[in-house]
């Protein structure tokens, strides 16, 4: 909130050209292990290669609305050339379950996702947010955004990434 609102302030104060994205769930196979999506597609990954028998997860209804990162740096670009600075919330407009998330994933590797996650409450947030979805219609109006990568692509990369580097970790 600090960020947004100092970019507001220095955009009136100081004439300065500022923009304020408002980012949902931008994800790609950078992201880090602490997050839920790389910590589903590497756990599919170890799966796969025999490095790990089981995935421990919390609450697979969660609902997220998870861009790919490249679409999401693709729309702050074009925020940067507009003629005047304005703030722009970025996202799909599409919100997708973290379970939903584990069946894409599991699935390009040919495994069923229910033979491997296990729920364990130990994962479960004290204060969870059951659905996070965004309105990218201002982007989409004023930038000509929209998101190129879908969602079964964007998870699909992950996983293949994944495998890659735990295939590394075998030899």
């Amino acid at each position: 909130m600090y960020a947004h609102w100092i970019t507001i302030n220095f955009r009136e104060s100081y004439n300065m050209f500022c923009c304020a994205g408002i980012l949902f769930n931008h994800e790609s196979p950078r992201r880090g292990l602490e997050f839920v999506t790389r910590k589903i597609t590497n756990g599919v990954a170890q799966i796969k290669l025999g490095q790990a028998e089981q995935l421990p997860l919390g609450n697979l209804e969660a609902r997220r609305d998870w861009g790919h990162a490249g679409d999401f740096v693709r729309a702050m670009w074009l925020m940067l050339q507009q003629d005047e600075p304005e703030d722009f919330v970025i996202a799909t407009g599409a919100d997708r379950s973290i379970r939903e998330f584990c069946q894409v994933a599991f699935a390009h590797a040919d495994l069923d996702w229910q033979q491997y996650v296990v729920v364990d409450e130990k994962f479960f947030r004290p204060a969870e947010v059951n659905q996070l979805l965004g309105n990218a219609a201002k982007a989409r109006e004023k930038l000509g955004w929209e998101p190129q990568i879908s969602f079964e692509e964007m998870v699909h990369e992950m996983v293949d990434t994944d495998l890659k580097l735990a295939a590394r970790r075998v030899l």
